[in-house]
């Protein structure tokens, strides 16, 4: 597990468009691979840049040799404004996103190993939970968050999607 370093927007919009591809996209992300592959290299430069050295995001990767097999993003967006869905930030809490581990490579215990490399990002910046939002008929995300200590608040959020479910896991 490492985090993202300038330089590879490349890879981070290979990764991204290949979970984009992943059979439940359509209810695990906010976007779709269409638009995804309409955004230029800027937009990927830009966002590489904002998850490699920033204080606020950082997205993490799981290599196999030189591939990537996963990856998973965290945001600690500063207290006072907003989230993707309108809700308020907490001072507390960073949020987990884009989270996705290649079919061939799950139950490998990938998963876990890149919500410990968000964690510890998030606790090290002062942090002391971890929260995400997971489609309500993705049952497949569901089960794996809760084994890995989410617990869902009772919280839902209407998406582009239809209904999220938050969940949190203390750090």
């Amino acid at each position: 597990m490492r985090r993202v370093r300038l330089g590879e927007s490349a890879r981070v919009r290979s990764i991204r468009l290949e979970a984009l591809h992943d059979p439940a996209a359509d209810i695990a992300f906010l976007e779709s691979r269409e638009d995804a592959e309409r955004r230029p290299g800027a937009f990927w430069d830009e966002r590489t840049a904002g998850v490699a050295i920033s204080e606020t995001a950082a997205q993490f990767v799981a290599e196999l040799g030189r591939d990537w097999v996963g990856t998973v993003t965290v945001l600690a967006p500063d207290p006072g404004g907003v989230d993707y869905f309108g809700r308020a930030i907490l001072a507390h809490r960073a949020l987990v996103v884009s989270v996705y581990v290649r079919p061939s490579q799950r139950a490998r215990g990938l998963l876990d190993a890149l919500m410990d490399a968000a964690g510890d990002w998030a606790r090290s910046g002062g942090k002391t939970e971890l929260a995400l939002d997971v489609h309500e008929a993705n049952a497949r995300a569901q089960r794996a968050y809760t084994r890995l200590g989410f617990v869902a608040t009772g919280r839902t959020s209407d998406g582009p999607n239809g209904v999220e479910l938050e969940m949190v896991r203390a750090l």
